[in-house]
């Protein structure tokens, strides 16, 4: 069988040696002579983000999003987003750890404190101590800012949030949203590198051991399943998420597999009168998905910008980043005044490219010649 590839060469994946697929699209915006460009494993996008002018769209494919304006569908989406981030960041702050917090509640690895401390010339404990309350912080946001984040986004774009319950037909769950007779469901990972082989063919097992409970509760004979991680791209994955497709392939008994996983990131099969789709979807490429439209991702990354980051003067020219390619990340010196100030103020446009570049394998400014 035929796996996608990651894009890499050498490393070890397992799956680097498979040709990707090679297609390109430019979005241009015709009022400016700057491109940013966004590089997938399949893709790469000229985007100058969130335009005020026409943005005309060459070279496509299907997986490619092309958008005429890189804009919010409505201000009534992009401020419900905002409002319901900012409520529930709010709530999610809240119940992080504090200064107060007694040490044991940290989990601190005592070697990693040894040799941190050598790393930065600590001599007191005063000096360490300053950093293991942020360090905990992101800890702890890593485990629960992605669900956080799926109790926002879901519901805004017509989703169900699924309560995960433990050893039920549903735990695999995490979304759902009945389309027509199509019944849409989907299990969400923070990251590119979550799952384990274990992980893989105990999702491919309970997809394959409920699909039918799933028709049947819901009335329908079509379902559309997805497992979807919250940002990466193709290329990042370990490919432990194709091994998904790779196991339904393998276990499936009494059934016909209508697509087989080879060489893409989706799988179809059909047993007992009820047709199963199962698709791998990284990033831009899930929330476009829920949200039904390319500009999806540009909404979510606007209103989580309004609501996380207020506008202030922009960043200094000559600070020295101690990242060598985060200058040229979040660089605005292409970027004329009068560049999108009705939606986010220049000081956060920056944060735009900052929040991006997660979402693709490169972001780079050019020239148009």
């Amino acid at each position: 069988m035929e796996r996608p590839s990651s894009g890499k060469r050498g490393g070890d994946n397992d799956d680097a040696h498979y040709a990707a697929p090679k297609t390109k699209a430019t979005i241009r915006n015709s009022a400016a002579s700057l491109e940013w460009m966004i590089s997938t494993s399949h893709a790469q996008i000229s985007w100058y983000a969130i335009s005020r002018s026409s943005i005309d769209v060459q070279a496509g494919s299907p997986d490619v999003v092309g958008k005429r304006r890189c804009r919010p569908r409505s201000q009534e989406t992009g401020a419900r987003l905002e409002t319901e981030f900012r409520k529930r960041i709010t709530q999610h702050l809240q119940s992080l750890p504090t200064s107060d917090a007694q040490f044991a509640k940290f989990n601190t690895n005592p070697f990693v404190l040894m040799i941190y401390s050598l790393q930065q010339g600590y001599r007191h404990i005063s000096e360490i101590e300053g950093d293991i309350l942020p360090a905990k912080v992101f800890s702890s946001m890593e485990t629960s800012a992605g669900r956080m984040v799926e109790t926002v986004v879901l519901p805004v774009f017509g989703w169900q949030v699924v309560p995960s319950e433990m050893h039920s037909v549903n735990s695999v769950l995490d979304g759902r949203c009945k389309k027509g007779n199509v019944l849409c469901l989907a299990t969400l990972k923070s990251g590119p590198r979550c799952l384990n082989d274990e992980m893989s063919e105990n999702i491919a097992d309970a997809i394959l051991g409920n699909f039918q409970s799933w028709a049947s509760e819901h009335g329908v004979k079509q379902i559309d399943f997805t497992y979807g991680v919250l940002y990466g791209t193709q290329r990042l994955s370990n490919k432990k998420d194709w091994h998904i497709l790779r196991k339904i392939k393998e276990k499936l008994v009494g059934g016909s597999v209508l697509e087989p996983p080879d060489n893409q990131w989706h799988c179809k099969f059909t047993k007992n009168g009820v047709t199963v789709t199962v698709t791998i979807r990284i990033g831009t490429d899930l929330w476009n998905y829920f949200g039904g439209k390319g500009s999806t991702f540009v909404e979510l990354s606007a209103a989580l910008i309004r609501a996380c980051i207020s506008p202030s003067d922009t960043q200094p020219m000559d600070y020295k980043f101690t990242i060598a390619d985060l200058p040229q990340i979040i660089s605005l010196a292409s970027i004329p005044n009068s560049y999108n100030v009705s939606l986010l103020q220049r000081s956060q446009l920056e944060w735009l490219f900052f929040f991006s570049r997660h979402f693709c394998d490169e972001i780079r400014e050019f020239s148009d010649s």
